[in-house]
């Protein structure tokens, strides 16, 4: 279980918690370098992992010829060159900024049972280092919606429908003009593949998410809020801003 004075951090800027959440994820990444060749991390692509993700292409310690980097979800449905892609948002955000030792991003354009096969065994090679995520307003991880979210999951990744919090949310981040813009379907990394990540850094900012946050931190632990297993991890890390912790407030007094 998460240990709130160890576990949680609270920030009252944006900025801050890009640069903390940013500054824990390098000192991982540089303790895994100094006892492994390879360090596997699997990212997040939100507005919420921005400033996380400029910190990381700053970075002058980290070895990036050494990091094999993987996406968790992507839309079906967009075109090639689509601006929405969360391969081409983490692109230019980072992988463009560092060299890394391998790039892998979940293909949609590919044939869908093919590229889950493919992925599965990307994701199966070895173990996943680090995991980078965010909640959602609906309290998803990854594209692991409540209608879809398994425990359980045998899969690694999977095809699912996004539902409606979930569109919405896209159109709130300024990803979609209008929910109907919004695909109807993703393919996502499912839960269980990323509990199996050895370190998780979840960072998640803003109102719109501080009913998920509360859910996540104080709630069940049920697949009504995904995030909420979370709690279960021996070592994730939470990095929030003041608006996203709002509903939680006496809780982390």
């Amino acid at each position: 279980m998460i240990d709130i004075q160890k576990d949680i951090y609270v920030f009252s800027e944006r900025k801050q918690v890009g640069i903390a959440a940013g500054q824990a994820v390098e000192r991982c990444i540089l303790q895994l370098q100094e006892k492994q060749s390879e360090v596997r991390i699997v990212f997040a692509a939100a507005p919420s992992q921005n400033g996380m993700l400029e910190y990381l292409a700053a970075s002058k310690k980290i070895k990036w010829h050494k990091v094999v980097a993987m996406n968790m979800d992507e839309y079906i449905g967009l075109p090639e060159n689509s601006d929405q892609l969360f391969s081409k948002f983490l692109e230019e955000k980072l992988f463009s900024k560092v060299f890394l030792k391998e790039k892998n991003v979940i293909n949609t354009h590919a044939q869908t049972a093919n590229e889950i096969e493919r992925y599965t065994k990307l994701i199966n090679e070895d173990i996943i280092d680090i995991v980078c995520l965010g909640i959602g307003e609906n309290g998803h991880i990854a594209f692991n919606d409540p209608p879809v979210a398994d425990f359980d999951d045998p899969e690694v990744i999977k095809i699912v429908e996004l539902d409606d919090d979930c569109k919405i949310q896209q159109v709130n981040d300024g990803c979609f003009g209008s929910i109907e813009e919004v695909p109807k379907t993703a393919l996502t990394l499912t839960i269980p593949t990323l509990m199996k990540g050895k370190n998780l850094f979840c960072v998640v900012l803003g109102e719109n998410k501080s009913e998920a946050v509360k859910n996540t931190l104080s709630g069940s632990i049920a697949t009504s809020c995904p995030a909420s297993i979370l709690t279960t991890h021996p070592n994730c890390k939470f990095y929030f801003d003041q608006e996203a912790v709002k509903k939680i407030e006496d809780l982390l007094e």
